[in-house]
């Protein structure tokens, strides 16, 4: 028998105190003192006023409203991150403030020029026109590269040069070509730098950010923590348990799993190795749990409410769609978690060592009123997601005055609206360079070719298709957060499988699915970085376990392609068999990957495993009676075997 190990909590929080985990940062700001930062500090709080203002008071124009949301985080990046490593960490350098120069002249010229512009852009823009873009378009191009690195912005380089070298281009990658002035001044509009990933960004993220600053300043986030161990603790490798529904709770506002990792990572990582958990395969549980996070309603990160606006459904059929796979992905966890556990002789906290629940709801439970305002304003009130995003903003400030230790007063709220500016800045860049991508693909149709090529390469076969899809997404989403990564990829991708009769849905979730994947897929999985740094572990170990960790997850997608009832398409007879028999099937798939269903598993009885989590996965009851006969023989084989011990 495999001894088992018994969480000792009291251990845990003396190790967590010895280590002083702090906040990993995820890029370097600068530390400015004096008057600097009190200029910025009032610039993040102005901007915070100001979508507030506009989203809840009085709408404007949207060439106005998305225009000044990207100066505002430009000069926000400019000033807080450093364009280049000699760069001065203490005050701003010259070449920023020509920077800051370069994207707020801009939005004055159209400001003034305002009436007769938007006649002209993109089709017979002056001299003035082109100078003011230009100075527009290389300002984003520096503002993406300094917020989210190299990969993005040399990406809109590519792009931009294929917009005017592109009558060069062999086959279907062919087009006339533009002029330099058509194609940049197309690209400082609503079609271009401020089309739909900016107006996401402006509309809804803004506003959610904001309100993960608030729940950060509240401090909720050790509640949600002490609220998943109440729930989770006690089981089979309890403290793994707790990471899924803390991340769940709190990644789903983040929208980054990097952030996610961070934020969870730092109380559960250690929680786990303390509990026996290696150090390589706690980080992959949190990567996983952590970039499971952007996939669960009502939130799901920034990406969902672009996908609204692409396909022109209300967000929260959005929403209601990516229930049953969200559920699929963290049941698939949880089994993954529990069979390891068995595996490895790990059990979770006593009653002694659980946190008192009445104790940490009678403490902080006010702290889930929030939550639940959230909820009801998006999925049952059918509120706009920025209203409801502020009601529940609102709420949690009205309830932090319950306690000493989490009221907001009017300082408190004045310091948390300019730090959510400030935490909106790397959405908003990587918002506007996917605009001059979106831009690009629209002027040039290279969109609609994509569709054609993907078509074309795949003869026809959807699960082809499929794969160039998924391997597409993953790609781009390991170089750039995965709204950009989503943005484009929908573009261009999203098209060839509604051709090939995939439903708009259920192909836009496919390819958001795996931009949210790519956080953990090596040799660029920037969760499992972070939570490495955390667990103290290599980082192939465990970007390749977190892989390994999440495999159902990658299957998911490819199980609501075939069969849409998981997301909401069909009767409800076919929605219910599809989760039945979609539990089961994770669950079949995690025991072949553990090697344990009710005890360890053969060689041959994971295989059999294998075959039963595949064929209750495909649709069809034909397969469906073949994955549970298959499911029932191994599990009557271990009993047995059980009984004879």
């Amino acid at each position: 028998m495999v001894e088992e190990k018994v969480v000792d909590i009291k251990e845990v929080e003396k190790k967590l105190e010895e280590m002083h985990i702090k906040d990993i940062e995820v890029s370097g700001g600068r530390e400015l003192t004096g008057i600097l930062f009190k200029v910025v500090f009032v610039i993040g709080l102005v901007m915070s006023l100001f979508h507030i203002y506009v989203l809840t008071i009085r709408a404007i124009d949207p060439w106005y409203f998305r225009t000044m949301h990207v100066v505002f985080a430009g000069v926000l990046v400019f000033a807080l991150v450093p364009g280049w490593k000699k760069s001065p960490k203490d005050h701003i350098h010259w070449i920023d403030y020509l920077f800051i120069l370069l994207i707020i002249a801009p939005a004055a010229y159209i400001f003034i020029e305002f009436d007769e512009w938007i006649f002209r852009v993109g089709v017979v823009p002056n001299t003035w026109d082109f100078f003011f873009s230009a100075l527009f378009v290389i300002a984003v191009w520096e503002m993406s590269r300094r917020a989210t690195g190299w990969p993005l912005a040399i990406l809109s380089a590519l792009f931009i040069l294929y917009g005017y070298f592109g009558n060069y281009m062999p086959g279907l990658f062919y087009h006339k070509g533009y002029s330099w002035p058509r194609m940049i001044t197309y690209l400082f509009s609503l079609d271009g730098i401020l089309s739909l990933p900016i107006l996401a960004s402006a509309h809804y993220i803004f506003l959610f950010v904001l309100f993960g600053a608030f729940v950060e300043a509240s401090g909720a986030g050790k509640f949600f923590v002490d609220f998943a161990r109440c729930a989770a603790g006690r089981l089979r490798g309890g403290p793994a348990k707790v990471s899924i529904i803390s991340s769940a709770i709190i990644g789903t506002a983040s929208g980054s799993s990097v952030a996610n990792v961070v934020v969870d990572g730092v109380f559960n990582i250690p929680l786990m190795k303390a509990s026996g958990f290696k150090p390589p395969i706690a980080g992959a549980v949190e990567a996983m749990n952590s970039t499971g996070g952007q996939i669960v309603p009502p939130v799901m990160g920034a990406g969902a409410f672009l996908m609204a606006e692409i396909l022109g459904i209300p967000y929260s059929r959005v929403a209601l769609a990516a229930v049953i796979p969200a559920l699929m992905y963290y049941t698939a966890a949880y089994w993954m978690i529990d069979f390891y556990s068995a595996s490895a002789g790990l059990r979770g906290m006593s009653r002694e060592e659980m946190p008192v629940f009445r104790r940490i709801m009678a403490e902080k439970g006010y702290l889930l009123v929030p939550i639940v305002v959230l909820l009801v304003s998006l999925m049952v009130l059918m509120y706009s997601p920025y209203r409801s995003a502020m009601f529940a903003i609102i709420s949690l400030i009205i309830v932090s005055w319950v306690r000493k230790e989490s009221r907001l007063g009017f300082r408190a709220v004045i310091q948390t609206l300019a730090k959510g500016a400030r935490g909106s800045i790397e959405i908003a860049a990587t918002c506007a360079a996917a605009g001059i991508i979106v831009g690009i693909l629209t002027q040039t149709g290279l969109g609609m070719k994509f569709a054609m090529i993907i078509i074309n390469y795949s003869g026809g076969s959807l699960l082809i298709a499929l794969i160039f899809t998924m391997i597409i997404a993953i790609i781009l989403g390991m170089g750039m957060p995965t709204t950009a990564a989503y943005a484009i990829s929908a573009s261009v991708l999203a098209p060839a499988l509604i051709q090939l009769k995939v439903p708009a849905i259920a192909a836009h979730l496919f390819i958001f699915y795996f931009a949210c994947l790519s956080a953990l897929t090596p040799p660029v999985a920037l969760a499992s970085f972070a939570a490495a740094a955390i667990a103290n572990a290599k980082t192939w170990d465990v970007g390749w376990q977190g892989m390994r960790f999440a495999i159902a997850g990658f299957l998911i997608p490819y199980m609501f392609v075939y069969g849409p009832a998981m997301v909401l398409v069909g009767s409800a007879t076919e929605i219910t068999l599809a989760i039945i028999t979609g539990l089961f099937g994770t669950m079949a798939l995690a025991a072949s990957v553990q090697g344990w269903l009710l005890k360890g598993a053969t060689l041959w009885e994971r295989g059999i495993l294998l075959v039963a989590a595949l064929t209750l996965i495909k649709p069809g009851w034909k397969t469906d009676l073949v994955g549970f006969g298959l499911l029932a023989i191994v599990a009557a084989s271990q009993i047995i075997k059980l009984k004879k011990k």
